[in-house]
């Protein structure tokens, strides 16, 4: 029986302070990524970053599927769900 990775849906705020979403099975690899200007081509140029959001602990359908639902919300609603389920400033500079 193959073992199941596990997916983090995360949200990254760049320093323009637009918003990314992302998914991985590795979060402190990715952000490194995204650090080094290796990540995604959205967020080249745009660092430094703050983790605003993670979501573990889903299978990589779901994550996809969380992913989509992220995106496509507004603004207003992907503060919201930061403000509810999000990283604390402080602890995500420490990551």
């Amino acid at each position: 029986m193959a073992v199941q990775r596990k997916y983090v849906v995360y949200v990254l705020e760049c320093a323009d302070g637009t918003l990314y979403t992302g998914i991985t099975t590795d979060l402190p690899r990715r952000l490194e990524e995204h650090r080094r200007g290796v990540g995604a081509k959205y967020t080249r140029g745009r660092g430094p970053f703050t983790l605003r959001l993670a979501e573990p602990e889903m299978t990589r359908s779901d994550a996809l599927r969380r992913e989509w639902e992220i995106k496509r919300m507004n603004r207003k609603a992907k503060n919201r769900l930061i403000a509810e389920k999000g990283v604390d400033r402080e602890a995500a500079k420490k990551l």
